[in-house]
């Protein structure tokens, strides 16, 4: 133990913050020259070895390297990497008892458990876990050593929900890099902004999207860019497809590169931020493992699920279940695109436990058709988030046989955050009593240390009264590491130690939260959030434009639409169809308002506008889609 000490001692010696460090926790008179002197002086002391580590040093820097070779030579036998918790308990961190947290270890885990079972199916394409497993691998290797990714590179991918955005979740990872999925429905200015924010360094593009992704790249290249991510293509067509490519010519051998420290990032996620200004937000090994824990857990996913791939990978990485799936060893049913008709064909071939999907999915399966239902091979659990469902939707889904569970969570939660857990007691209530219940947020998962509804101002915890509102803020393990090259930001939004959401929310007597609004007037439509600000924006730059203000418009299929409220100038004219036409060529589709009212806009006596009013009016319209048989 003294051979150990005095070693110990002298490689932590050579720097001389820790010298301080030990001088100051142990014996300032210390003569750090002589080791072993010194070992002994720290055996005898009788002070206890401080768990805290240096100031402001890093945790590698912190450990302690010992040696079999009790002699104090470095060089003569291999080292193993030990740090010493506390000397005077005897215990130690080291690869016997810890290991970074990372989803890289599910698919490992998979592979060697459920090896000869189906883990991705799409179409009549079909592999096992032990060869999706070994597809990853192939890819990191090659991302490594063809194109030179390294620890910390981006990968951007622009894709639906295909095999290959399936398996990069875990190829990028294990190459050390940073996976940055983008918006499918997102257009080449949006792109383009994107890639050179995150810096990616290779771009892979499913065919069908090509146009947008070379679109992006060439605007990125005529922005003087310094440099161009490689531009690689995803396609059913495997004689044109790079993405295969890359599996059938990768070496034979790679070693996974597994995060340094759990800490590390694994995915760079962008919110609906403003075109000039995106978001993104980082993604930890360690806050994805958990997360994933706490969704399987409270989307109660048992062993060997089949998951039918209705919730976009780019959003929230698929709510982590990319990762979640293969935790549970389970089969990932894979769709490019998909209607009603679809979801119910999948459920009943491929006997699908789990989906999920935005209020939009659930609508859809509520208006299907009766010649395109088919019953259910048993019950099918749909986790669903991003507004409350319309209890009509509700209804319509369960008398399906289909089992809802109401989820809430933002992009920098890493998706879900929590579940309205619901309670069997509640079963016996009137159906109306039943989905109001459900309507509720509920509780933080048990990977979120705590939610609360504050006051913003004062941080101080609204009353359990279910009036009351205040702010809906989150802390603990699954909370993003920061927004990505935007320090104040990640600061303002972490100020007083809480993450702070913008939406606005009570508690009910019983503690489960419900949001009521959302205070930066974010517009949900089909799952995606629209900034009322920036389609304001656009609107402002058409020419006979005065005045424009955005809300939500409530909409049957759709949730909610943006409506635009305008004042033209005085002498100008324009048509609703010419500012709709207007908006589209300069945001994504999806952005632009779908209803715009020409009037004079309420204002308070400060001359700002009273969108409260506007709510109401856009309110009394009614939805402005009638159907819930398209195509998504």
């Amino acid at each position: 133990m003294r051979a150990l000490v005095a070693l110990a001692f002298r490689k932590l010696s050579h720097h001389h913050h820790h010298r301080n460090w030990i001088r100051h926790h142990f014996n300032p008179h210390l003569d750090y020259s002589n080791p072993v002197a010194a070992a002994r002086a720290l055996l005898n002391s009788s002070r206890r070895w401080s768990s805290s580590p240096p100031p402001a040093t890093p945790l590698a820097s912190s450990r302690l390297f010992f040696s079999s070779n009790l002699s104090g030579t470095e060089e003569e036998e291999e080292e193993e990497e030990v740090e010493v918790l506390d000397m005077e308990a005897g215990t130690v961190r080291c690869a016997a008892n810890y290991a970074a947290l990372s989803p890289i270890s599910f698919i490992e885990r998979a592979a060697a458990v459920y090896g000869a079972r189906a883990a991705v199916v799409y179409g009549e394409r079909r592999h096992t876990w032990a060869e999706a497993r070994r597809r990853c691998v192939r890819v990191a290797a090659a991302l490594a050593t063809r194109f030179g990714v390294a620890r910390g590179d981006v990968v951007a991918v622009l894709s639906p929900n295909v095999p290959a955005m399936y398996e990069l979740h875990f190829a990028v990872p294990m190459a050390g890099a940073v996976l940055c999925t983008f918006n499918t429905r997102h257009d080449a200015a949006m792109v383009s902004n994107l890639l050179k924010h995150s810096g990616a360094k290779v771009f892979l593009v499913e065919s069908n999207l090509l146009d947008v992704g070379r679109a992006a790249l060439k605007r990125l290249a005529e922005s003087g860019a310094a440099a161009l991510p490689v531009l690689l293509t995803i396609s059913d067509d495997a004689d044109s497809d790079d993405y295969e490519d890359l599996v059938r010519d990768a070496p034979e051998q790679f070693d996974i590169r597994w995060p340094l420290n759990e800490l590390d990032p694994i995915s760079l996620n962008y919110t609906s931020g403003t075109t000039s200004r995106p978001k993104g937000v980082v993604y930890n090994h360690r806050g994805a493992y958990l997360n994933t824990i706490a969704t399987v857990l409270a989307y109660d996913i048992t062993t060997m699920p089949v998951y039918l791939w209705t919730v976009p990978m780019f959003h929230c990485n698929g709510w982590n279940l990319p990762w979640g799936v293969a935790m549970q060893g389970g089969t990932n049913v894979c769709l490019r695109h998909f209607t009603a008709r679809v979801i119910f064909d999948s459920i009943a071939k491929h006997k699908v436990t789990h989906m999920g999907g935005a209020p939009t999915v659930l609508n859809m399966i509520a208006n299907t058709s009766a010649g395109d239902r088919k019953p259910l091979p048993g019950p099918v659990r749909v986790m669903t988030g991003g507004a409350p469902p319309p209890p009509r939707v509700l209804f319509a889904v369960e008398e399906l046989g289909f089992v809802v569970y109401h989820i809430y969570g933002l992009t920098e939660t890493y998706g879900p955050a929590t579940v309205c857990t619901w309670m069997p007691e509640w079963d016996a209530l009137p159906a109306e009593e039943r989905a109001r219940l459900k309507a509720r947020q509920g509780f933080h998962h048990i990977a979120m240390q705590d939610v609360d509804v504050k006051n913003a101002d004062t941080m101080e915890s609204v009353p359990y009264d279910g009036q009351t509102v205040g702010e809906v803020m989150f802390r603990g393990n699954t909370v993003m590491s920061g927004y990505y090259k935007d320090l104040d930001a990640t600061r303002e939004s972490m100020a007083g130690g809480w993450l702070h959401t913008g939406d606005l929310a009570v508690r009910h007597p019983d503690g489960y939260i419900q949001l009521k609004d959302r205070a930066k007037d974010i517009i949900i439509s089909g799952g995606e959030n629209i900034s009322s600000i920036e389609v304001e924006s656009v609107i402002f730059s058409h020419p006979a434009v005065l005045e424009a203000a955005v809300v939500a418009r409530p909409d049957d299929y759709w949730g909610e639409t943006p409506c635009a409220f305008v004042k033209l100038k005085d002498g100008a004219s324009a048509t609703e169809a010419e500012i709709i036409s207007f908006c589209r060529e300069r945001m994504p589709r999806y952005m632009a308002p779908k209803t715009v009212v020409f009037e004079d806009l309420p204002k308070t006596s400060t001359g700002k506008t009273q969108k409260f009013v506007l709510r109401d009016k856009a309110r009394a319209m009614g939805s402005l889609t009638k159907t819930a048989n398209s195509k998504l």
